[in-house]
């Protein structure tokens, strides 16, 4: 198969979807693959280090999209890239498409095939290509958290961890899941007193379990939610329905409720942010405030350390990404019921029932396409 690698574009995202040790497996089994002139080096990767790998290095964007078989992406396509995308071409990328009508569209539109990272789908409900960068953005949620903490950044002036004599910052994260976890961890690692919010009793009992002391379990209710905003100083909203827009958990009258200086971090925003006010944020310009109450809203939180999140995220593609090229989209998709659950868009049709709900449109069950 002829994959092509073109260099991201949106802003300040330095991620790139495959790495030079990624083009020497898939050149391996017989594949060619091309990369777009300077995709890797906001990752630390260079031209020349994909050349000695085996790669063709082309100069555009517009090249590499005329090229490919299958397009390997790491955020969706933006609206410059649209007309690139061709008939039956396969992307291979996070879509995020409920949170974002028009690319939706736009991908029917183009007849070719999505098939999303975020909705690779294990058996026992894990998502393998959403849990690297989820572990990356939970943590990165507490060290974005602690700096807008910070006086000369508008919030209250207070230290995560406290000193001697003075009380740690309190940490509360909505959702128990990757992100959570990650985020708990960090908080907790740094000294403050945190709380974690999730609807599953089974999941609070099991951080309950493995969590440090400085690390409460709660029930989440929007009761316990008003209560708890009053006195917190950092809100990391961690929730996710795979596929599908986050549940708005914070709505705009609760920012009243908060102190001046409260930071809330939306680690949802790609999925339509679990706060009623979140609008989505750049790593350019990452914060906006209402009512005194910081949002950081960045949709590509990962894409700040390149380095770690590119080895993260295709160290968990590549396996699939092989099976991909090796078999094609539909043979490999009919053997692979994970990869079966990543397509969301085919020739036109919606094939994932949330993309289709989020935006009442027809649904087309995939088998339709596999049979």
């Amino acid at each position: 198969m002829i994959i092509g690698v073109p260099k991201e574009i949106k802003n300040n995202e330095n991620r790139v979807a495959l790495t030079p040790a990624g083009v020497t497996e898939l050149l391996k089994r017989g594949h060619e693959v091309h990369v777009q002139a300077t995709a890797g080096e906001g990752s630390g990767f260079t031209d020349d280090s994909y050349k000695e790998a085996g790669a063709n290095i082309l100069p555009t964007i517009e090249a590499t999209y005329q090229k490919a078989e299958m397009i390997m992406k790491v955020k969706e396509p933006i609206e410059a890239e649209y007309s690139l995308i061709k008939k039956d071409q396969l992307l291979f990328t996070y879509f995020h498409f409920a949170s974002y009508e028009p690319l939706t569209h736009a991908m029917i539109k183009s007849g070719a095939v999505c098939l999303a990272y975020e909705t690779v789908e294990k058996a026992n409900g894990t998502l393998p290509l959403l849990i690297p960068m989820s572990e990356v953005a939970g943590r990165m949620s507490i060290q974005q958290g602690a700096k807008f903490l910070e006086k000369p950044m508008k919030g209250r002036g207070i230290l995560l961890g406290g000193v001697p004599g003075v009380r740690p910052a309190k940490v509360m994260i909505l959702g128990g899941g990757v992100v959570g976890t990650e985020a708990a961890k960090m908080a907790a690692g740094l000294g403050a007193d945190v709380i974690i919010l999730d609807l599953s009793l089974p999941r609070l009992r099991y951080l309950d379990d493995v969590m440090p002391a400085n690390v409460k379990t709660l029930m989440s209710n929007e009761y316990n939610i008003r209560e708890l905003i009053k006195d917190h100083d950092l809100i990391i909203g961690a929730v996710l329905i795979p596929g599908a827009k986050a549940p708005k958990l914070i709505t705009k009258d609760m920012l009243k409720e908060m102190r001046p200086g409260t930071v809330m971090v939306d680690v949802a925003v790609d999925q339509g942010g679990c706060f009623e006010t979140t609008k989505p944020t750049t790593h350019q310009d990452p914060v906006f405030i209402i009512d005194d109450v910081i949002h950081y809203c960045v949709a590509n939180m990962p894409g700040a350390v390149p380095y770690t999140s590119t080895l993260a995220l295709t160290n968990a593609t590549l396996p699939y990404a092989i099976q991909l090229a090796g078999k094609g989209w539909k043979t490999a998709c009919k053997e692979n019921n994970e990869l079966k659950l990543g397509l969301n868009v085919i020739n036109g049709k919606v094939v994932y029932q949330a993309v289709s709900e989020a935006f009442n449109l027809d649904y087309t069950d995939v088998n339709t396409f596999l049979n």
